[in-house]
């Protein structure tokens, strides 16, 4: 009946369980080329699969050269070229984004000891992977930096990235974003 209480005065949205929300933090060096790449391809991989509401992205650099930067104008070229929107500022990576991020993903072992050095008690070192730990097309080890070098260093690092986060949703995916 449409007239009964229960359809008169729904229970509060509160009630009902909300799907789960992963934090994902992506760190280079400068936060200019590739950790903004990454969260950007990030949130265009979880558009497509319609689950943005339950992945939240930022980066970090581990230096502070760019901060308040825009992503470096070859990489948004790059992604522009795949139809990948970017946006962002670069930021410092600090310690309080240990304790913000569910999983922190740097993008080569310089950044993966640096990240680390900021925890000497290693309470936080299950959260730290390598972004390359996530690819399946490719067999890079690490994200190369194409700061200095020409347009198919960008792209190419646009294609790892489209790979790596795309076994990273798959493997956020299958762990129902509880177990990161």
């Amino acid at each position: 009946d449409p007239l009964s209480p229960q359809y008169l005065y729904p229970l509060p949205s509160t009630f009902y369980p909300l799907p789960p929300i992963v934090k994902l933090l992506f760190v280079c060096l400068g936060n200019i080329c590739r950790s903004p790449a990454a969260e950007n391809i990030m949130n265009h991989l979880a558009a497509e699969a319609g689950i943005s509401s339950q992945i939240e992205c930022d980066s970090a650099g581990t230096a502070n050269y760019h901060s308040g930067n825009p992503p470096d104008r070859r990489m948004q070229a790059a992604a522009t070229n795949r139809n990948i929107p970017m946006s962002g500022s670069a930021r410092q990576f600090t310690k309080s984004d240990f304790t913000v991020f569910d999983l922190i993903l740097a993008m080569d072992r310089e950044n993966y000891a640096n990240i680390l050095a900021l925890d000497p008690q290693g309470q936080y070192r299950d959260k730290v992977k390598l972004m390359c730990d996530f690819a399946t097309q490719h067999p890079d080890r690490e994200v190369p930096d194409p700061y200095y070098g020409g347009v198919e260093g960008f792209d190419y690092v646009i294609d790892l990235l489209t790979d790596a986060c795309g076994g990273l949703l798959a493997h956020l995916k299958s762990t129902d974003f509880k177990n990161t």
